[in-house]
């Protein structure tokens, strides 16, 4: 007879948001290479003609089988997730710089007039914690803008050319292939610091395809986009790691995304001392995660990350949000796509 696996693992807990903020700031220790911010910037995207026009082309798609219960717990690699790289030429901040006064800009919409939202229907809780920031040091550069024909969301990089996002952001097409994705790190108000990449191959575990998202497609929403060149050489990357369901409800968690109600989608967002609940039917090799951050769409695909050592790791990404909660998804799988992503096309 197969013997029980317990999946509800405890594991050291990240540092609580309080005592990240007391963490002192870095300055760089070395100059950008040469020739790498050129080397992003002057790439062209490879492109398609579509009925006399040209567009940028889709990604390939490769499916991972979800993680079995024994592989989630003996997957040694899965266990240990992937270390984060902080480049010598960043500085290093833990807490986002606030955008400029003079670039500050009212509320792009007013939430409750644009949706009409029922009574007691909240994706906001409380007062609004989410502040516009605008940073191009570590880690915050390594957040961005998700672009596709769906429209726009967010993401970060977790390798050199590795972008973790949600799935519901990808146009799925016919025959293992995509729609076009565009990543643009530290985007704001149109700039691009260190240009923008566009996605060759797409790994996944389920296919989630919006307006709505099930409970299933709720434990599996992210995938990651290997890109097409190494933007994360100039901006670094966060680890990423397993979300345990021993750390529920520790304010541990900080979020960064770009939503449309504050500012169209057009200046990034971040907020700290989420606390995440995983779901208890559902082990942590794959759950969704309820929490309390304020979000809105354009969000999706945002991190949601914590600091070991000083370090940050990701452990979930915006999914979706009902009437009286939000919820990220994350757990051993998105750490086992983001290992075969890095180490198929590194």
């Amino acid at each position: 007879m197969e013997a029980e696996l317990d999946l509800s693992r405890e594991f050291p807990s990240p540092s609580l948001n309080d005592d990240v903020l007391k963490l002192k700031p870095r300055k760089a220790s070395a100059k950008l290479p040469a020739g790498l911010a050129e080397k992003l910037l002057s790439q062209a995207p490879a492109m398609i003609e579509v009925d006399g026009r040209s567009y940028p082309r889709g990604t390939e798609a490769v499916e991972i089988k979800a993680l079995s219960k024994a592989a989630a717990l003996t997957d040694k690699g899965v266990e240990a997730g992937t270390e984060a790289y902080i480049p010598e030429h960043v500085d290093v901040e833990f807490a986002a710089r606030l955008e400029p006064a003079s670039l500050r800009r009212p509320k792009f919409v007013e939430r409750i007039d644009y949706t009409q939202e029922q009574p007691g229907a909240k994706t906001i809780f409380g007062a609004d914690g989410r502040r516009v920031f605008y940073s191009t040091a570590y880690p915050w550069r390594c957040n961005g803008r998700v672009e596709s024909a769906l429209g726009s969301g967010s993401g970060v990089m977790v390798g050199p050319r590795h972008l973790l996002t949600a799935s519901h952001m990808i146009d799925w097409r016919p025959n293992n292939t995509t729609g076009w994705l565009k990543f643009t790190p530290m985007y704001y108000n149109g700039s691009a610091p260190f240009g923008s990449a566009f996605g060759v191959r797409t790994y996944f575990k389920v296919k989630v395809t919006p307006p709505t998202v099930d409970s299933n497609e709720a434990k599996f929403d992210y995938v990651v986009v290997v890109l097409d060149r190494p933007t994360g050489n100039a901006t670094g990357w966060m680890g990423t790691k397993s979300y345990s369901d021993s750390w529920d409800g520790g304010a541990y968690w900080t979020h960064v995304g770009y939503p449309g109600d504050l500012t169209g989608g057009q200046r990034p967002i971040w907020q700290g001392g989420i606390a995440l609940d995983g779901d208890f039917w559902s082990p942590d090799s794959h759950e969704s995660m309820s929490h309390q951050g304020d979000v809105w769409p354009g969000q999706s695909g945002g991190p949601f990350w914590g600091y070991w050592d000083g370090q940050p790791y990701a452990v979930a990404v915006q999914s979706a949000h009902n009437p009286s909660n939000n919820f990220a998804s994350g757990g051993s799988d998105l750490v086992d796509l983001v290992i075969r992503a890095r180490n198929e096309l590194p």
